[in-house]
């Protein structure tokens, strides 16, 4: 992209400060915007909190470049939030991160930077994009450390966004990132990296559900031929995998296996049967590809954490995906996403059914 003027999403973590430098070093004139999306603004170290605009605004003043706040509040509560509550009130696990990515960062803050002029946008996003010219496609690639890739939570973007889209930090390593902003005095650049979701304080799922208005049901735990095992706290407090906090005693140790959501209850069991072989995606989004015509060897991981395991991805009816893993993959959770890799590239993904 030979753009001139990029607009960075500046969130006053070092991340997206090195990649003002970085932007600044290869001749772009750069201005800096960070996102007001809750008002959680007294909890440090979360995505737009009070704290990080000013620090936003003190780093981008600085380093000479213009700052301005713009408040999407309004837009994410009835986006990322609203759908957060609703796929936890289905049963789901949601990712609140890919929604915001692709409805928000490289949505609507990508249409405001065009409509202010900007010729793109740039984030401190630990992945790639390049042209594909074979294909006549923009790909999405992972980040160069491989411990800080983020490539898995941008699986959403599309081909009009990905043209206007650089990462700066991609290229390199964390602690050279660092080394980065050390090197031009920025007061940042040991900051540690943001936690948790931003609109949950202190991680409590259940209490934010139930500030929207959300009725936590109690139920039955059962076992997975139906014998009751005790008493749980609402469906909304639990998710495929978990262990801690059951307050169940089974003789041996159990895990939430899945929640049925007619009867109100929660199937528990042993480690080994959270393992599956398949499991159906929509919501699907392809970036390396137009569309998935016939089965594909990919590898694929259903969690952001996870190592990736060889798959066959498969099209199914509406625009659906199914998986075929070789090893059986443990606590395959509704409503995360799925991300599909070639080599270096994400083929597309999609939203665990």
């Amino acid at each position: 992209m030979s753009h001139k003027h990029i607009t960075l999403a500046m969130s006053g973590g070092v991340d997206s400060t090195a990649a003002a430098l970085l932007l600044q070093q290869a001749g772009y004139d750069v201005s800096a915007v960070t996102l007001r999306l809750h008002r959680e603004t007294d909890r440090p170290g979360i995505c737009g909190s009070g704290d990080d605009i000013g620090l936003a605004r003190s780093v981008a003043g600085a380093m000479g470049i213009p700052h301005t706040v713009v408040d999407l509040c309004g837009l994410f509560r009835n986006t990322v939030m609203a759908h957060f509550v609703s796929e936890y009130v289905a049963g789901r696990t949601p990712n609140p991160c890919v929604d915001c990515n692709r409805e928000i960062k490289f949505g609507a803050l990508l249409d405001w930077a065009l409509d202010h002029g900007a010729d793109g946008m740039a984030t401190g996003h630990y992945a790639r994009v390049d042209h594909d010219g074979a294909s006549g496609r923009w790909r999405l690639l992972r980040g160069v450390d491989r411990r800080k890739d983020q490539s898995y939570f941008l699986f959403q973007l599309t081909q009009f966004q990905l043209s206007h889209l650089l990462l700066p930090v991609g290229s390199y390593e964390k602690p050279a990132i660092r080394a980065l902003a050390e090197a031009h005095g920025l007061c940042n650049a040991q900051k540690p990296d943001s936690q948790d979701i931003c609109f949950v304080p202190d991680g409590d799922y259940a209490a934010f559900l139930e500030s929207q208005g959300v009725e936590l049901t109690p139920g039955d735990f059962v076992d997975e031929s139906g014998r009751v095992l005790g008493r749980h706290r609402g469906l909304e407090r639990y998710t495929t995998g978990q262990r801690k906090g059951l307050g169940v005693s089974a003789g041996a140790p159990v895990y939430v296996l899945r929640k049925d959501l007619e009867r109100g209850t929660v199937v528990l069991g042993p480690d080994s049967a959270l393992y599956t072989r398949t499991l159906t995606a929509d919501r699907v989004n392809w970036i390396a590809i137009p569309s998935l015509e016939r089965p594909m060897a990919v590898t694929a991981k259903t969690r952001y954490s996870q190592r990736e395991a060889a798959a066959v991805i498969e099209p199914l009816p509406g625009g659906r995906v199914r998986a075929v893993f070789d090893e059986p993959q443990r606590a395959v959770t509704a409503g995360q996403a799925v991300v599909f890799y070639d080599g270096e590239a994400v083929v597309g993904g999609g939203i665990i059914e």
